[in-house]
């Protein structure tokens, strides 16, 4: 759908797909791709800040909204002390799982916790353990485990829906953690660049978001905040 969307205004696309969240930005920092989609500001920062690249955002496309998954309990009051959760290993996405767990009350984070808090900032973990791993691994241990905080990516992958099968899910309205299309500082004003991030706001990927993902995926267009 979108490569219909580019044709028709005579751009060329040739998708690449990776299964990390690393190689996308090494990819675009060397010039392999031209921009990537895939990640929210407080992952880039870090990234950036991490491995000295100049990756910036051109333009909020989607939120992949992060849920709380279970095989075993249905319902948030059933998971407590002795339970094992899953969250994703990586520095942004385990403190946007911890603040998800904190938000309903599953742990207390200390004082002044951060976005990129780790398990070191659970104040009261009340009698929950936790198991670190690759965020694309976390579905795959819902078996292993008695609920796991899956991003929303790989929740649509392993066929999960935040809308319908989360114990609890984050709220779009002022949500910090919104993807956009990227690439390195200087190719912002790109005519493609441009156009592709045009196109990639309109009202048809609105309605292709809304219709193929139905709440798995939102919209979530404009500019990024700061």
């Amino acid at each position: 759908m979108e490569k219909h969307l580019a044709e028709k205004e005579g751009l060329k696309l040739e998708v690449r797909k990776f299964n990390d969240y690393v190689v996308p930005n090494t990819a675009t920092e060397s010039g392999e791709v031209d921009a990537n989609f895939f990640q929210h500001k407080p992952y880039l920062d870090d990234f950036n800040k991490k491995n000295d690249t100049h990756i910036v955002p051109v333009v909020n496309v989607e939120l992949e909204p992060l849920g709380l998954y279970s095989k075993k309990v249905h319902k948030l009051a059933d998971l407590g002390p002795g339970d094992t959760v899953a969250v994703p290993n990586d520095s942004t996405n385990e403190g946007r799982a911890l603040h998800l767990l904190a938000d309903h009350k599953l742990i207390e984070l200390k004082p002044g916790a951060g976005p990129e808090a780790t398990l070191g900032d659970i104040a009261d973990k009340k009698g929950l353990d936790f198991r670190e791993l690759e965020a694309a691994a976390v579905p795959r241990a819902l078996d292993d485990v008695d609920a796991a905080v899956v991003n929303g990516n790989y929740a649509v992958d392993a066929r999960l829906n935040p809308a319908k099968d989360a114990l609890a899910a984050e709220q779009a309205k002022g949500n910090p953690y919104a993807n956009f299309l990227a690439v390195k500082d200087g190719n912002q004003d790109d005519p493609r660049v441009r156009k592709l991030a045009k196109l990639l706001n309109s009202p048809q990927v609105e309605k292709f978001i809304e219709d193929k993902y139905k709440g798995a995926i939102e919209p979530a267009f404009g500019p990024v905040g700061s």
